[in-house]
């Protein structure tokens, strides 16, 4: 039977006690306050995994090294815990614990970050799942040769593991002319946005792109108003989850058409509600981070125990109504 009351979030102070039954970890800021932890028992039970628990892991943004690598050995050394979904730390945790791994997956060599920690016949595997889920996410609200028909942008606000991901998917050769005519990714700190400057240069990225220091929220308002009609802004910030705000004020001017994309789905959404705030004229698309979180959850829950679980059809259609239902 799996478990009905989550537990409380482990922090780097407690002391990691040993798992008595299989055991899922969810790494992040503010685990606690998941729908994850209601929706994973019913999860569990649907797909049969039989008496397994989540735990949460909650630590700062940008924590210690020490840290990460603390509940990294954890994780490795401990025979019921089996793996886990990393959020918020997915840049941080692989800089600070890469030689603990045994392995890591082609995207997380490839973006420099990971989302997913499993066990494959003893050794410790680390994988970046965010390319694939959020295009996945992306497909399922963004009309058929959308770029290619409308000549709109992308506006990534926020320069951390999911902001690689979801522009590695934007930039890819294989979408052909269907690709965002203009990328611009903003970023409060230098270090980071020097750092995804990098991914994109070493991927040979053919499509333009631009790169600003946005300490303030006040300094991406005039970025925002540059942008064609229709352009795709996206929250990837922790902001409006993890902290409160937003990435933007709320007196910046929305383009015409445009699509906001919040890729989270609690918390005070003040990007979103910036959004919702925009006169009507406007006839903005607005999408939260829910779908993005039911795929994202479901490719980590598949590696972990390793089961297959589809991405469409009727067995993803149910886990969808499950997760709905327990939100």
């Amino acid at each position: 039977m799996t478990q009905t009351v989550p537990p409380v979030a482990l922090t780097p102070e407690d002391v990691y006690p040993p798992a008595v039954r299989p055991t899922m970890y969810f790494i992040g800021v503010t685990t606690h306050r998941s729908s994850i932890m209601q929706v994973f028992p019913r999860w569990a039970e649907f797909l049969g995994l039989g008496d397994v628990v989540i735990q949460g892991m909650n630590f700062a943004w940008h924590d210690a090294p020490a840290h990460y690598r603390r509940a990294v050995a954890f994780i490795k050394e401990d025979p019921q815990s089996l793996g886990a979904l990393v959020t918020t730390h997915k840049l941080d945790l692989l800089h600070a614990c890469r030689d603990q791994f045994d392995r890591l997956d082609e995207f997380a060599e490839l973006m420099g970050e990971l989302s997913s920690i499993s066990k494959d016949d003893g050794q410790l595997v680390g994988h970046a799942k965010d390319p694939i889920t959020s295009g996945l996410a992306l497909e399922a609200f963004l009309p058929d040769r959308y770029w290619e028909r409308t000549g709109a942008e992308a506006l990534v606000l926020g320069a951390g593991g999911s902001a690689i991901a979801v522009t590695w998917y934007l930039l890819r050769a294989r979408h052909g002319a269907n690709r965002p005519a203009r990328i611009v990714v903003t970023n409060r700190s230098l270090p980071r946005l020097e750092e995804i400057r990098r991914f994109h240069q070493r991927i040979g990225a053919d499509v333009p792109l631009e790169y600003h220091h946005t300490p303030q929220p006040s300094d991406s308002d005039p970025i925002l108003a540059s942008l064609a009609p229709g352009s795709l802004i996206i929250n990837a910030t922790g902001l409006g989850k993890d902290a409160p705000g937003s990435p933007l004020t709320d007196g910046a001017c929305w383009p015409d058409r445009a699509i906001a994309w919040d890729f989270n789905y609690r918390g005070d959404l003040a990007f979103l509600a910036q959004a919702r705030r925009q006169p009507s004229a406007k006839c903005l698309q607005i999408h939260d981070g829910w779908v993005y979180f039911i795929h994202g959850w479901t490719r980590v829950i598949a590696e972990v125990f390793h089961i297959e679980i589809p991405t469409t059809g009727p067995v993803f259609d149910a886990l969808s109504r499950i997760a709905a239902e327990a939100r």
